[in-house]
């Protein structure tokens, strides 16, 4: 089949959750037989190797530039509150996407739409002549606001995210309503949404490559890691958090320990500090060196949804993970055996404690990590399941 193929970002290269999921889906289909053109936006950041990279799998690629600022936010923001279109949705609607979007079907001969994530879909209104339209649904994206709303001290902010999410869990219905197929990454997603049962629908976990990644070797490791884009409200509240609630308790216990924290805008988010032992990085292109000093790996998300992909990566790199249960929801574990998982923070300090302590239990933890990735979420084996919705 010939498919267009829109997305939210360049999926490559593979440091945020979305990303992976787009690269590993268009890489299946491509090794799957299929034709597709990928039309999606690019940051200033992104680079000519990185298009390269992910050209590799498709016909086209169709890059549209994207940048963003406070004055465009806060004018989308006042828009949105007295629309009815959610905020997340009229940040990026750009008609320079649009544009290229109808140069695009100019050219003919699509057999079908895919949009990837929530963001994308609605140019499938734009699509008219392209016979099957399917929607992947990262997430049940109104539960981010919803959840963010529970932990913010701030009414006002409460109140806004409490509108945000209302706006978005109408939006996200109706949206699923306009495709032919819609495919979740968890159930729970799938039934938050309260999409319409007589519709065909799948649900095709996130997968990555455990193959390109052996487990770490880590001969004294002494960190305890937090990897993940602190742009990202949820990465943002879990890592304060953490910061505040968990890891004194830890650093008392386990005083040769560093917590350390990588991310794009990390350091906006909190600082390092000498005396209690947090080490901030910021964007690192290649952690390979800090993951062979991790201990354990964190995931104390407070909110979110969907699938948390950091998870799965800790498994492929082979380190011990605790983790929240929001952080792990959408993923099949075997708590004890693969992850530790706690909420509250002395369980969550005591958990880790135990980590970086009994150096037998992180290891079966590691270990039992690395064999579930290699049996669930190899996306070689998982994206078969994608043959179901493109025949």
């Amino acid at each position: 089949m010939r498919i267009l193929f829109a997305a939210q970002l360049l999926p490559f290269p593979l440091d945020a959750g979305p990303k992976v999921r787009a690269y590993y889906v268009l890489r299946y289909l491509a090794d799957a037989g299929h034709d597709v053109t990928l039309l999606c936006f690019v940051r200033p950041e992104d680079r000519l190797e990185h298009l390269e990279e992910v050209a590799r799998y498709c016909r086209s690629v169709e890059p549209v530039p994207m940048s963003r600022s406070r004055l465009r936010d806060l004018r989308d923001g006042a828009l949105s509150l007295v629309s009815d279109t959610p905020f997340l949705i009229r940040r990026d609607r750009r008609p320079e996407m649009d544009a290229r979007l109808a140069r695009v079907l100019a050219c003919g001969g699509f057999d079908a739409f895919h949009a990837d994530q929530l963001w994308m879909a609605p140019l499938g209104e734009l699509c008219g002549g392209v016979g099957l339209k399917v929607l992947d649904q990262h997430n049940a994206v109104f539960k981010v606001p919803e959840r963010m709303a529970e932990h913010h001290s701030n009414p006002v902010a409460r109140g806004l995210l409490r509108g945000e999410a209302r706006k978005l869990a109408r939006f996200e219905r109706e949206t699923v309503g306009r495709f032919d197929d819609v495919v979740w990454v968890s159930r729970e997603d799938r039934d938050a949404v309260g999409a319409d049962a007589r519709r065909r629908q799948h649900v095709i976990p996130i997968a990555v490559d455990p193959r390109a990644s052996a487990p770490v070797a880590r001969p004294r490791p002494s960190r305890v890691t937090f990897l993940g884009g602190l742009h990202w409200p949820p990465n943002a509240d879990g890592v304060r958090w953490f910061a505040a609630e968990v890891w004194p308790a830890v650093s008392r216990a386990v005083p040769g320990a560093t917590f350390t924290v990588i991310g794009k805008g990390a350091e906006r988010v909190i600082a390092s500090s000498p005396e209690a032992r947090i080490d901030v990085r910021g964007y690192v292109e290649d952690p390979g060196g800090l993951l062979a000093e991790t201990a354990a790996f964190v995931v104390p998300l407070r909110t979110g949804a969907g699938m948390r992909v950091k998870i799965l990566d800790a498994w492929c790199w082979g380190l011990p993970i605790v983790s929240t249960t929001v952080g792990a929801e959408g993923i099949e574990t075997t708590p004890g055996e693969d992850l530790v998982l706690a909420d509250e923070p002395a369980a969550f300090a005591d958990a880790l404690t135990r980590l970086l302590t009994d150096t037998a239990l992180a290891c079966r933890i590691a270990a039992g990590g690395r064999a579930t990735v290699e049996a669930r979420y190899d996306f070689r084996k998982v994206y078969e399941a994608w043959s179901q919705v493109y025949h």
